[in-house]
């Protein structure tokens, strides 16, 4: 437990700094949008793409690991869906709410997950933590963008849009790069490996600054039946969905952490450009994000705690 806080608070410190940054204004909102960017578009990729062309895919349990992560996400959307009927019904929680709830229980903030990884495990969370992103990335923006579609009140988007959103996503386009360069049994230059690894020292603290400057807590109103559902559905029944996946596919060790970690972190921020862009309800899932994120500074601790 020690050494899980130990490794988790220095990433909770760098969160908070950002919040303090963006609050005290010694960077603008525009400014802010413009580091996001660099983080989004340059950094990760990077990091990504380094990570996966030089990792050894047949030292780790990839398939299984991939597959358990992907039953999770799936059945988990699969419970949502059914009892949307019944929480509609039973709290009043109208059909546009409730794709804030979908969004906030199934999708992940990749930055905090990719900084707690390489906190705990190093190399190794890195490279495993890739694989999840392989698995998980496409499949949660497709089922976000269609459970938007269906019960929020925007105009749903052509498929030429989706298919052009998902494959101009610098995350994918950098994993599938690294995917190919890894295959072809090619190195990196040594120069090319090093300007990579600059750029990976820089990506991971400047993206979950920007997610501590991302949190708006003049936004928070008391607490509904949508904002409880929205906020600790992923914490508490995420994990417990991913560890049972991963132990049905004989995941475990290392494997098994990053499992947990993809599980328990705080969902997306960029799921509320979604929301606002689709006629979700935007300050629902604002708020969501607001509180699972300072949530989490006790459910991911808890659930390593508990899971691995």
């Amino acid at each position: 437990m020690l050494t899980t806080l130990a490794a988790l608070t220095p990433v909770i410190l760098v969160i908070a700094s950002g919040y303090l940054l963006a609050r005290i204004g010694l960077i603008t909102g525009e400014q802010w949008r413009g580091v996001e960017k660099l983080a989004f578009y340059a950094l990760f990729p990077a990091v990504l793409f380094r990570t996966i062309s030089q990792a050894d895919f047949a030292s780790f349990p990839t398939l299984d690991l991939g597959l358990a992560l992907l039953a999770a996400i799936l059945v988990m959307a699969g419970v949502l869906l059914l009892l949307q009927p019944v929480i509609e019904r039973i709290w009043g929680i109208a059909a546009t709410r409730f794709t804030s709830i979908f969004q906030g229980t199934l999708r992940w903030n990749v930055m905090i997950a990719l900084a707690i990884a390489d906190n705990i495990l190093g190399d190794t969370g890195l490279a495993l933590m890739a694989v999840a992103m392989v698995f998980m990335i496409l499949p949660l923006n497709i089922m976000s963008i269609i459970v938007l579609s269906r019960y929020a009140s925007g105009p749903a988007p052509s498929a030429a849009k989706v298919l052009r959103d998902l494959y101009s996503n610098p995350f994918i386009i950098s994993i599938g790069a690294g995917i190919v360069f890894n295959f072809s049994g090619l190195s990196l230059p040594f120069v090319v490996s090093d300007t990579l690894e600059i750029f990976s020292r820089a990506a991971l603290p400047i993206g979950i600054i920007c997610v501590g400057a991302g949190l708006d807590l003049s936004s928070l109103r008391r607490p509904g039946p949508a904002l409880t559902m929205g906020t600790f559905l992923r914490p508490v029944l995420m994990p417990l969905m991913g560890f049972g996946c991963a132990m049905l596919f004989g995941v475990s060790g290392p494997a098994m952490t990053v499992v947990i970690i993809a599980c328990s972190v705080p969902c997306a921020s960029n799921s509320y450009l979604l929301a606002k862009q689709l006629g979700g309800d935007a300050k629902l899932m604002a708020e969501i994000i607001t509180l699972q994120t300072l949530a989490a500074t006790v459910t991911i601790p808890v659930a390593l705690l508990i899971f691995t």
